[in-house]
């Protein structure tokens, strides 16, 4: 099964922009710490691109897109502090385009961390203000279409049914190493924002023969549903595939988000502590850290228990680490 589900995944274009494949590394420092037996953390932190980050993955779906429609610049939208916008602002250079990313809310003057990325990678940035940041990239599309320019859109996180091919492949490649080792996970758990990563994962863990239940830790109240978006998504890709669409849905953990977007909590600033102290793996602020977090608090509750072993992906985010949280964020 996991070969034939490689080579239908292969049949769809992309354009080479990872370093892959990621190690799944052992975590045993870290698990103890956590009260686990087991731990290995899927390092997309290391898929080389813009210092890494799941967002390379997406990338080389929605690129090659691009490329087939002959684009010459890419719009996408973010929060300032956007890892996807840092993303495919140097993908877009890698494949000879432009980027102009519509960022949420007022205008910031202060740049940092992702920012400071963007800018040098040639990218542009509109603040959406008090309107919605997908009008306002849907109004950035049409202006550049008027000057004669040929945009190609991405939605915010890459997250449609493209993009999440990116973590089918992911679950495949996992699905390998597991077997190399003779492991099968309880869990697969990443963090649940856009919802791009979370359904490629559910949609490759089930091709994959379903060898553990995939869990998103909500980071934000952006997707009210995060099961349903879900489904939206791997049905998507499904049809991209050409694939029936598999009875597979995520755990949803929702109780880790705090105050808001962006804004820290007790368990997250715990969670990035001890992942630093324990194992040398840096966190970020806004998306893994809250993740881990939530892993930690189920522990905690004894809803996970010491004999789970777990897979966390470790979408990367890094830049966030390098910048104000108060001006940056604001709860949600």
């Amino acid at each position: 099964m996991l070969l034939g589900m490689v080579g239908v995944l292969a049949r769809i274009p992309t354009f080479p922009l990872a370093t892959l494949p990621t190690p799944l590394h052992e975590a045993p420092r870290l698990a103890a710490a956590i009260g686990l037996d087991r731990l290995l953390i899927k390092r997309d932190d290391n898929t080389g691109l813009a210092m890494g980050g799941n967002k390379a993955r997406k990338l080389e779906f929605l690129i090659a897109d691009a490329v087939a429609q002959k684009a010459d610049i890419v719009v996408t939208l973010g929060a300032p502090q956007s890892n996807h916008c840092r993303m495919t602002a140097a993908a877009a250079r890698v494949a000879g385009m432009d980027c102009h990313v519509v960022l949420n809310g007022e205008p910031i003057e202060e740049v940092q961390g992702n920012m400071l990325l963007d800018r040098l990678f040639g990218a542009t940035w509109t603040f959406a203000g008090k309107r919605p940041s997908a009008e306002g990239m849907q109004e950035v599309a049409a202006e550049l279409r008027a000057q004669g320019r040929r945009p190609y859109v991405i939605p915010g996180g890459g997250s449609n049914g493209r993009g999440a091919l990116g973590y089918v492949g992911c679950s495949l490649e996992m699905a390998g190493q597991l077997e190399e080792i003779g492991e099968r996970p309880r869990y697969v758990l990443c963090a649940g924002g856009s919802c791009g990563t979370l359904s490629g994962l559910t949609l490759g863990v089930a091709l994959a023969g379903g060898y553990a239940q995939v869990v998103g830790v909500s980071i934000s109240r952006a997707v009210p549903d995060r099961v349903a978006r879900v489904r939206q998504i791997v049905a998507e890709s499904c049809e991209i595939l050409g694939v029936p669409v598999p009875d597979a849905v995520p755990e949803v953990w929702s109780d880790y988000i705090g105050p808001g977007y962006g804004m820290q909590t007790e368990l997250s600033r715990r969670a990035l502590q001890t992942v630093a102290d324990t194992e040398g793996i840096l966190l970020d602020p806004v998306y893994t850290a809250k993740a881990f977090g939530g892993l930690i608090g189920e522990i905690e509750k004894g809803r996970v228990k010491r004999s789970d072993l777990v897979v966390f992906v470790h979408t990367g985010g890094t830049p966030a680490l390098f910048a104000d949280p108060f001006l940056y964020w604001h709860a949600d």
